[in-house]
């Protein structure tokens, strides 16, 4: 009998397994905080045997390597990566028994990378899981632009063979569980549910329901922005990513804080965007710890500035600490808890700025009043409709233009508020009035602004 665990990472829309029998296991695309991965191995019994990556990550650290090496599991990494470290490679059809009964064959499936190889569990001889990487995903297929541009089509074409191969070698009862798809832009597009089988994928993804040519060509059109920061994945990733350091960072005081502001270093405020709007320490931006805090922390910060974190407790603090890791900011150099009141100097006063609903933004252009609406949605987003006479600069390259939003107050608004949050702390730093429209993008027409395409 064997059974599959699943580690979910909602912040970075991936997800890691664990999967095995009654003594050994085998981890799938583990995270950089392997103490997870470990415990669940604990929980069932379990040695861990293997580390299987289904190929080098372009959105994430991973942490096979030091999985493996604290466990003394063999590293299964694809034979065709280009890696510095010491590894097994894997090729098409190698196997390795995970357990009694259970073996793991190695499946080559590229597409998302030359080199992605999919990973199915057999038990007695019959496919019982899939473990498909960056392949075959829920109602769609991993991304083909992220390693090289000139092979973008190539590869597209690529995982349209693969998703064939996988339909067609499988059972339909097979589960299919990939580590993408789940809101990572490793997607090439995003899809409804969180489970799947191959029959279910035969009937629902466009990689086995239309052909070649279409499929590409579709897929490519669709494609979204790339945050930045994949930039920065890959190449550690194939060097071999250094161990992870989690211990709490060191205490700033108000006088600590006031000076990495000045030094030109970023102060994060990780706090719920309406308590942020209410009073901060001026100057710091607002993630959210519950939004998707690496996402969007990583793609718009300049590339290893340092980063000061504020929450109202030291847990919202390490979990931040715990998922940034997990993209390469590895250590804060300080944070402070508490309340904001504690994060000024004497003398010195928190900055705020209103919040409103689009029916407020109505209001104020029925009035007559002259108001900047800027809008921080993606293109993508912004294609299928927008608030007539609205700026646009997507929240990711905002920091980079501000010079570009025109003067006066600024309305600023996404397609649900956690964005809106994140620009309007950029333009209040920068001394900017701002108002943060946190508010659902569909109420802009029903609140009677005009909402066109272009």
């Amino acid at each position: 009998m064997f059974f599959v665990d699943t580690l979910e990472f909602e912040g970075l829309g991936n997800r890691s397994y664990l999967a095995g029998g009654p003594r050994a296991a085998v981890a799938v695309d583990p995270p950089r905080d392997i103490d997870q991965v470990i415990a669940a191995a604990a929980k069932r019994g379990v040695r861990i045997a293997y580390v299987a990556e289904t190929h080098v990550h372009n959105d994430y650290i991973t942490g096979g390597l030091e999985l493996a090496r604290v466990t003394g599991a063999s590293y299964l990494v694809p034979a065709a990566a280009h890696v510095s470290f010491a590894r097994t490679p894997v090729a098409d059809g190698d196997t390795v028994t995970v357990d009694e009964g259970l073996v793991l064959r190695a499946l080559a499936t590229p597409g998302h990378t030359p080199h992605h190889t999919s990973y199915v569990l057999e038990e007695d001889g019959r496919g019982a899981a899939a473990f498909t990487g960056g392949s075959l995903l829920i109602g769609t297929v991993g991304r083909p632009d992220l390693v090289e541009p000139r092979l973008t089509e190539e590869l597209a074409r690529a995982q349209h063979a693969s998703a064939h191969r996988l339909a067609d070698e499988l059972d339909d009862e097979v589960p299919v569980l990939p580590t993408h798809g789940f809101g990572s832009f490793c997607s090439s597009s995003q899809a409804e549910g969180d489970a799947t089988t191959i029959g279910r994928e035969r009937t629902a993804n466009d990689a086995l329901t239309l052909d070649v040519d279409t499929f590409v060509a579709e897929m490519l059109a669709g494609l979204d922005d790339v945050p930045a920061y994949y930039a920065h994945m890959g190449p550690a990733n194939a060097a071999g990513p250094a161990p992870v350091d989690l211990t709490p960072a060191g205490r700033a005081d108000a006088g600590e804080i006031a000076a990495r502001l000045a030094a030109g270093e970023w102060v994060v405020d990780l706090r719920g965007r309406t308590a942020f709007a209410e009073g901060h320490v001026a100057g710091s931006f607002n993630f959210e710890g519950d939004g998707k805090l690496a996402t969007y922390l990583a793609w718009l910060i300049p590339w290893g500035k340092p980063v000061t974190l504020l929450a109202d407790t030291p847990e919202r603090i390490a979990d931040a600490q715990r998922e940034l890791a997990r993209v390469g900011i590895d250590r804060p150099a300080a944070a402070a808890t508490g309340e904001p009141a504690a994060w000024i100097r004497e003398g010195e006063w928190l900055a705020s700025f209103p919040r409103a609903r689009f029916a407020d933004l109505a209001e104020v252009r029925g009035r007559g009043e002259e108001v900047v609406v800027l809008d921080v949605r993606r293109d993508s987003e912004r294609a299928a409709g927008y608030v007539e006479g609205a700026v646009h600069v997507p929240v990711h390259e905002l920091y980079g233009r501000l010079d570009e939003v025109p003067s006066g107050t600024v309305w600023v608004h996404c397609a649900g508020g956690m964005r809106a949050a994140i620009a309007a702390s950029l333009l209040d730093a920068a001394g900017r009035a701002v108002v943060a429209v946190d508010d659902g993008f569909d109420a802009a027409r029903e609140a009677g602004l005009t909402v066109t395409r272009s």
